[in-house]
C-alpha cells in the first residue's frame, strides 16, 4: 500500500506578479481546479493557475506547517526558492492536462505525480 502524499505549492499568474502558497492532498486535481477556474477567492481573482513550485510532504500537518512557514516568508525569499529549481518560472503542470478534457483527474488517473520538483531536484 502506498503512503498518501501531501503537497505545499506555489502558484502565480502568466505575468508572475502575484504569488500564492497553498496546500493539498491531491496536487493534480487541485491544479486542474485552478486552471478551470473552479476555485473562488484569491486565486480566481488574480488568475493564479500556473504551478511554479511544489514540495511533497509525508503528512498533512507537515505540509500545513510548511505552507504557513512559506506564507510568512518575504516575497524575495520565495522567489529565490523557486528560482533554485525553476529559474524561468515555467508552469510545471503544463503537460499534465489535455486542454480539451473536462474530466476532473482523480487519484486513479494520477500518474503525473511522479514528476516531482522540490528544493533538491531539477526539472528533467
Amino acid at each position: 500500500m502506498s503512503k498518501k502524499e501531501y503537497y505545499t505549492h506555489i502558484l502565480t499568474n502568466k505575468t508572475n506578479k502575484t504569488l500564492y502558497v497553498g496546500v493539498t492532498g491531491n496536487l493534480l486535481k487541485r491544479i486542474w481546479e485552478h486552471k478551470n477556474k473552479l476555485v473562488e477567492g484569491f486565486t480566481h481573482k488574480y488568475n493564479l493557475n500556473k504551478l511554479i513550485y511544489f514540495e511533497i510532504c509525508n503528512a498533512p500537518e507537515v505540509a500545513i506547517a510548511r505552507e504557513k512557514q512559506l506564507k510568512n516568508w518575504k516575497r524575495q525569499w520565495k522567489i529565490d526558492l523557486i528560482r533554485k529549481i525553476n529559474p524561468d518560472f515555467n508552469d510545471l503542470s503544463e503537460e499534465w492536462f489535455d486542454s480539451a478534457s473536462q474530466e476532473i483527474p482523480g487519484q486513479a488517473r494520477n500518474d503525473k505525480e511522479s514528476l516531482c520538483y522540490n528544493r533538491q531536484s531539477t526539472k528533467q
